[in-house]
């Protein structure tokens, strides 16, 4: 046995050898003869593709791709290929004049979700159930002011709550992005729940959402808000009047109760739970985000602050509230709010679109159920698009006249079906917020302390790497 054993064991690890090569090879072979067709792409290695290559900061290394093998390529996670569309041209011809094709969402399972049929909006693949949805949402927030003076009133009430917290710090270093995130949360209860909470509410802890945080923390911090939007609608069953409808949850029981009896309604209480979830992640913490860069770029640019201010000071003097009617005689400061967005890149990615049908496409043919990666990163950091796009300039949004200038480029909210529907929501938010602090502060570093980084941290979204900074009130 002594003898034999040694033998046999090296026999044992030839054949497993033997079968690793032969799997590999296989497997190789089939991804070939499977994806013939599909863009080219970098290559990757046997079995696990391009996994190890894909960073957290996956839109700068697409963007970087992109350079190599153009605005349509093929990246590969195991043996499941992925189309990645870099640049303006690319992902228009995809999501607006290729919408059939290019507006689905997958129909796998999401760990959180007791209901896999009740996806919201944002997971719900390009079905009649995501139409029916949409068209509800968008109606019903309309008629909760979105795109109305009443929702100016709300916003401009956030802000004077906001700029009333400020004040307390009387001119101590303080770190800001909490209070942006319960600002915009707030604005989003108002719609959703008819009502607000005060910052040191310790509920408000619970309805927060943040989409930075690890994967562990944000499953604990998605069950905190679910079950207290399950609490909201049971509320608002104890109160609900079809008479009086109040706000977001009573429109969606009023829906609801339309089609009681239908058996193919799709008004189900794990749909009304997971629709307004998104919109408090939607709603939250991209605007807050996005505002939070604003803060950091004024403190980086003072002179581009002060600019800003003497507009604020020239339309609205220091006690008159910004209304959306003043930016078109406040040129500069759209111009500055256009420059934020673009450089904020909040949502560098949008979510996975699917393929709902076979599709040539730039002259590759791409199969139904293809993921499909949109990289908004490469067309807000173009250099072709922005000259040095490293650069904070709010001139790239003034034509001669110093007027401001629209960019169809600047698609923070994505394109096509899936724009985003808060997108009238979070540009009056960006706006009136924005007007309203830089009218009663200016923002510093804290004195003998660094300048705060310009370079970001990504993840699900594009944020500040965290800084302090003091409110300094204007005379």
């Amino acid at each position: 046995m002594s003898v034999l054993l040694p033998a046999v064991t090296w026999l044992w690890s030839f054949q497993t050898l033997l079968v690793s090569v032969v799997v590999i090879i296989t497997a190789v072979l089939w991804r070939r003869s499977s994806t013939a067709g599909l863009p080219p792409g970098p290559r990757g290695l046997p079995l696990v593709g391009n996994l190890f290559s894909l960073s957290k900061d996956m839109p700068l290394v697409y963007q970087e791709w992109s350079k190599k093998y153009g605005g349509v390529f093929t990246v590969y996670s195991f043996s499941q290929p992925r189309i990645v569309l870099n640049g303006f041209s690319a992902i228009q011809e995809a999501l607006v004049t290729n919408a059939d094709v290019f507006s689905s969402r997958h129909g796998e399972q999401t760990p959180y979700l007791s209901d896999q049929s009740a996806k919201g909006l944002i997971l719900e693949p390009y079905t009649p159930r995501f139409k029916e949805h949409k068209k509800f949402t968008m109606s019903a927030l309309r008629d909760f002011g979105v795109g109305k003076k009443s929702m100016e009133g709300k916003i401009l009430q956030e802000a004077q709550a906001l700029s009333d917290v400020i004040s307390k710090k009387e001119n101590q270093p303080f770190c800001i992005s909490r209070l942006l995130k319960n600002a915009t949360c707030n604005v989003i209860c108002s719609i959703v729940f008819g009502s607000r909470y005060e910052y040191d509410d310790v509920k408000a802890s619970r309805i927060i959402p943040s989409l930075k945080k690890g994967s562990e923390r944000f499953l604990n911090n998605t069950h905190k808000l679910r079950e207290h939007i399950r609490e909201e609608i049971a509320k608002h069953k104890d109160t609900f009047d079809p008479n009086d409808i109040r706000d977001f949850m009573d429109a969606y029981l009023l829906e609801a109760k339309k089609r009681e009896g239908d058996e193919n309604s799709t008004f189900t209480e794990e749909q009304h739970v997971e629709l307004v979830h998104q919109l408090f992640l939607a709603g939250t913490d991209t605007t807050a985000n996005t505002l939070h860069w604003a803060v950091l770029f004024m403190i980086l640019h003072p002179d581009i602050q002060q600019k800003v201010q003497r507009e604020i000071d020239s339309v609205l003097g220091p006690n008159q509230v910004p209304s959306m009617e003043h930016r078109s005689q406040m040129p500069y400061t759209q111009a500055t709010l256009g420059e934020i967005t673009r450089m904020a890149a909040t949502a560098p990615m949008t979510a996975l679109h699917f393929t709902s049908s076979d599709v040539f496409f730039r002259g590759y043919h791409i199969p139904k159920a293809t993921r499909v990666a949109v990289n908004i990163w490469s067309v807000l950091y173009d250099p072709e698009l922005w000259p040095e796009p490293y650069k904070f300039d709010p001139t790239r949004f003034l034509d001669d006249s110093g007027k401001f200038t629209r960019r169809e480029e600047i698609i923070m909210f994505s394109m096509g079906r899936r724009l985003c529907p808060g997108e009238g929501l979070a540009k009056a938010e960006l706006f009136l917020i924005f007007t309203s602090l830089l009218q009663r502060f200016t923002f510093k570093p804290p004195e003998g302390g660094p300048m705060p980084s310009a370079e970001g941290v990504f993840g699900l979204v594009h944020s500040p790497a965290p800084f302090q900074l003091v409110a300094e009130p204007r005379k």
